[in-house]
């Protein structure tokens, strides 16, 4: 890859092709924030406390929804239902790290089926190239028709009355209208009969949004306030580099991303990398980088977890190697406090940002 310059250019300002990542840059601006929770916990209780507790200080969530042992499928009440629900409450979009890597029929019913349904409610999710550009278009075309199905949904309205007299005829009757007929008829001479009401079910198509968000008691959509429910399009993050130490994903793996995401720019939206790919005037792809750890307070440098990973700052991430958005997961959740230790890298995250578009 030739040398890459750090974006200079503000949040609010970036050019994209995709609906998502402008929606993200908004979302950025108005919470001041690029940080993203790495909430790999085995709970889905966990999971949602993290979410809800979490979520103002977040724009983006990132699940391994296959980690958690007592995930509901349920599409319209299960888990992914609820952590919707909070990202539309708290203002974040979700990130499930699947990190798809098969054959394009394969990875279609993976995204649209078995327990996760992850196209339901994530808004990204990501994917290896190693079985070539096919893999991409195929996530697209599952994309694109998720979305088409889910364009509209069918309102049902039921009204229930007594019929009038007129209404009713003797021709092209149903077994209940004659017995509606003949109990007006039997009332109409002065006899005792029971009525049977008519009940009418009337279908029509409203347009529908996603995720579905909750509703409060006075029966209002619960959004979060400056911004509009999330986009229904789905994007995609090329899994481009990696913080572990010895991975193989080389600079030829890195230039080949870049090439099939330009090539894709309606559903690509960026990368998961360790540096911004972004090299040339049309390249606006958003950069999402693991690995972030501030350290403690009364330390200067921040070590490896021991297991391979190693950890860069948010100001060596967003000020020197150009990312959009740093990915914190153990940072945070191992924390005496999650909550105030979340605030404090996005405080660290956002300096970092401010900084490097004042140069």
């Amino acid at each position: 890859m030739s040398q890459k310059t750090t974006s200079t250019i503000p949040y609010e300002q970036r050019p994209s092709t995709h609906p998502l990542s402008a929606y993200l840059y908004r979302l950025m601006v108005l919470k001041k924030s690029n940080l993203c929770l790495s909430a790999d916990v085995t709970s889905a209780r966990t999971l949602l406390q993290l979410a809800n507790s979490i979520g103002p200080s977040i724009v983006v969530l990132k699940t391994h929804y296959d980690i958690v042992s007592d995930w509901d499928s349920d599409i319209e009440t299960g888990t992914g239902a609820k952590l919707a629900a909070l990202a539309a409450k708290h203002g974040f979009l979700i990130f499930e790290d699947r990190k798809f890597s098969d054959i394009g029929s394969t990875v279609q019913k993976q995204y649209t089926d078995g327990p996760g349904k992850a196209v339901e409610w994530a808004h990204i999710t990501n994917a290896h190239i190693l079985p070539g550009a096919a893999i991409v278009t195929a996530l697209a075309e599952a994309a694109s028709q998720w979305r088409e199905n889910k364009k509209y949904e069918v309102k049902t309205d039921i009204t229930v009355g007594t019929p009038r007299p007129e209404s009713l005829s003797d021709n092209d009757e149903t077994a209940e209208d004659d017995e509606q007929r003949k109990s007006l008829k039997a009332l109409q001479a002065g006899r005792k009969a029971s009525i049977v009401s008519i009940t009418t079910v009337s279908q029509s198509y409203e347009p529908a949004n996603s995720p579905r968000v909750p509703r409060s008691e006075g029966g209002e959509d619960v959004i979060f306030a400056g911004i509009e429910e999330a986009p229904l399009e789905r994007g995609l993050l090329l899994l481009a580099q990696m913080s572990s130490a010895g991975n193989l994903l080389d600079a030829a793996y890195a230039k080949a991303c870049v090439d099939i995401a330009r090539d894709n720019k309606d559903f690509v939206m960026g990368y998961i990398a360790q540096e911004s790919l972004n090299s040339t005037p049309d390249d606006q792809f958003i950069t999402m980088t693991p690995g972030c750890q501030l350290p403690a307070r009364d330390e200067q440098q921040v070590t490896g977890d021991g297991l391979g990973q190693q950890y860069n700052t948010p100001a060596k991430l967003i000020g020197e190697k150009g990312v959009d958005i740093i990915i914190v997961g153990r940072g945070i959740i191992k924390a005496d406090n999650p909550v105030a230790e979340a605030e404090r890298y996005r405080k660290k995250g956002w300096e970092a940002y401010e900084a490097r578009i004042s140069v």
